[in-house]
């Protein structure tokens, strides 16, 4: 059994957010984290194979300096890594970057006890297409918003968080399973994972290690490719400072009403 677990590398929204002229984001002169969701996902394989003894990779689409995450994760109890990574690649809309995905994972070997691992979705887009996308082109079942994930032979038994209780569903190996963040606490990297991580295999795909995969179109990946155009994106403006009013709740409302009174907005 092999779980490839998909992460993604995403802007840390705590911080500077920067857009391009074309829409895109600057991701270069932002700081970067895991995705949340992705992390889950990762959490879970390795419980997994801390149980079962399978072996873990963690693959990922993007700029060659994505290998400093891959490296990390390593160093928490992944086996070994994949990098999908190429110019043709950039400004790849969910449906350009799933199949591209899709295309990666169908080169390495999907078998008949592997599972594909996602974080229900990414903080840059929310748009949690692409774990279901990757699943529908590699023609593998596939359950969404796993809280709870249990293994029995090839068959998982998942616990799905949905807005108004939960659902309980089976599925069998192959499969893909999309992991909401509330699904567990990932464990941090250890001393000996980091000092033996970049000993650890870790496999580059470019453009022409993939380009003849029956899964991608040449002609529907990167910017130029991809079917989602953008219409305008920007950095919204800072707010002002707010301020907090005292007293009793009489005292704030009179005190709000003067303030908005005397600034004619009321």
């Amino acid at each position: 059994m092999r779980i490839f677990v998909c992460v993604k590398q995403v802007p840390d929204t705590s911080g500077k957010v920067a857009v391009k002229e074309d829409g895109t984001l600057d991701r270069a002169s932002m700081e970067t984290i895991i995705n949340p969701d992705d992390m889950a996902a990762m959490e879970a394989a390795l419980q997994l194979k801390d149980a079962a003894g399978c072996q873990v990779t963690a693959v990922t689409m993007g700029p060659p300096p994505a290998e400093g995450m891959l490296r990390e994760l390593i160093a928490m109890g992944a086996d070994d890594a994949v990098l999908i990574s190429g110019r043709e690649f950039g400004g790849s809309d969910t449906f350009a970057t799933s199949q591209i995905i899709a295309g990666a994972l169908h080169n390495l070997g999907i078998g008949e006890e592997d599972v594909i691992f996602c974080g229900r979705q990414a903080i840059d887009g929310d748009t949690a297409q692409v774990g279901p996308q990757i699943a529908e082109k590699l023609q593998i079942p596939q359950v969404t918003y796993a809280a709870d994930i249990q293994k029995e032979g090839n068959v998982l038994k998942i616990k799905r968080l949905l807005e108004d209780g939960y659902m309980n569903i089976e599925v069998q190996t192959p499969c893909l399973i999309t992991c909401v963040k509330e699904l567990n606490d990932a464990r941090y990297m250890t001393i000996k994972g980091i000092l033996e991580c970049y000993d650890k295999p870790l496999t580059v795909l470019d453009y022409n290690a993939l380009k003849d995969e029956p899964l991608i179109d040449p002609t529907t990946i990167g910017l130029k490719g991809s079917p989602t155009n953008i219409f305008r994106s920007f950095t919204p403006p800072q707010k002002g400072a707010g301020q907090m009013l005292g007293g009793t709740a009489e005292e704030a409302v009179a005190e709000l009403v003067g303030q908005l009174a005397r600034k004619h907005v009321i």
